[in-house]
């Protein structure tokens, strides 16, 4: 049996008579960037969070790179993020000439709260959290920290698309939530394309100036800023899929049960852990291993695709070797590193294939 990591295929089969009339019509009236179908888009994304204001944009590193510049973070700033990210979340702080301030993870993968008041200085502006693989982070915590230090909370939900902590939706909890729609992301475009929410209007002004070259009316510049847009092809597939995204993160969650159920007990294998008071919309399925590399060498030969999110935790990439950091800094993130692997998971996934990739992860401890 063959298991893709994930079928962007099947769920387009499944849409195809909503996501081929809609992009015809985008052709037809070639009608490409801004307009009324990235508008339409812009306020059910808004309405669906219960927020003012969606800002739609190019992709989901622009959405945190306009949030920190709408936010005026520059030169002489430092942020505060995770240890454990993809590299969005860092280099946008460099971009903006400030500094990224590393923090080590908790048991559920995330920015661990406890270890983040030492990490504050005089220079630190924000606090960015990334709900990692589809899972809240602990959001209450850094909101209390950020309101008790005068900080900014910027909440990274690249991966966790109406994931919920104590009932309310990841992204809603401080300044702005910032998302990706990567193809391969729970709610994904046919492209690249991002958004940030926000309740502030002001906040909310200032970064869809930013994003549209320093302008809201045509050759009127206030500021200088980038061209990061919304195509209108991209805005009618993401409102089509926008209907169904519950019942998928509802599979998503009940196919890691599924895998928890029938990988349990297998010591040389832990499955992720569920916090407390949310809901886990599992972007990614992530299993740490014992031999991590020969497993996933040996699922390839069965058929089953498999993935590391991610292989170098941020502070030991090249990119940030001037930092200067060492394992011990940050030694969850840098044990965890060698051990996680992302095993298949989409909502099309079916019984028999969760159980052949459970199968086979016990076939390999078992030689």
């Amino acid at each position: 049996m063959n298991v893709p990591f994930v079928d962007l295929k099947a769920q387009y089969l499944s849409l195809k008579s909503e996501i081929d009339p809609a992009i015809q019509t985008v052709i037809n009236e070639t009608a490409f960037i801004g307009g009324k179908h990235v508008e339409a888009f812009e306020k059910a994304y808004a309405e669906k969070y219960g927020m003012k204001h969606c800002v739609s944009c190019a992709n989901g590193t622009d959405a945190i790179y306009v949030t920190l510049k709408a936010l005026g973070v520059g030169p002489g700033d430092e942020v505060i993020t995770v240890a454990n990210s993809w590299i969005s979340t860092s280099e946008t702080i460099t971009q903006t000439g400030a500094r990224p301030v590393f923090v080590d993870i908790d048991e559920y993968f995330h920015i661990d709260p406890s270890k983040i008041e030492e990490k504050i200085t005089k220079k630190t502006k924000a606090i960015i959290p990334v709900h990692l693989f589809g899972q809240p982070a602990d959001v209450k915590a850094v909101k209390q920290i950020c309101e008790n230090h005068k900080l900014t909370l910027i909440e990274d939900c690249a991966q966790s698309h109406f994931a919920t902590f104590h009932s309310q939706k990841t992204g809603t909890f401080g300044l702005a939530g910032t998302f990706s729609f990567y193809p391969g992301k729970n709610l994904g475009a046919y492209g690249d394309a991002g958004a940030i929410i926000t309740d502030d209007d002001d906040f909310a002004r200032r970064a869809r100036l930013f994003a549209n070259h320093g302008s809201l009316l045509k050759h009127i510049h206030e500021i200088e800023g980038i061209n990061s847009r919304l195509d209108s092809i991209q805005a009618v597939v993401l409102q089509a899929k926008l209907k169904h995204i519950d019942e998928w993160n509802q599979a998503r969650n009940s196919h890691a049960l599924t895998y928890n159920a029938l990988l349990n007990g297998l010591g040389e294998v832990k499955c992720p852990k569920f916090r407390a008071n949310s809901f886990h919309i599992f972007h990614l399925y992530v299993i740490r291993a014992a031999r991590r590399d020969d497993l996933a060498a040996f699922l390839k030969t069965k058929g089953v695709s498999t993935g590391i999110h991610y292989p170098t935790a941020l502070p030991f990439m090249p990119a940030y070797r001037y930092l200067r950091h060492r394992p011990s800094d940050f030694p969850v993130a840098y044990e965890c590193q060698d051990e996680i692997l992302s095993l298949p998971m989409y909502p099309e996934l079916t019984d028999e294939q969760i159980a052949y990739v459970a199968d086979s992860v016990r076939e390999f401890y078992k030689k």
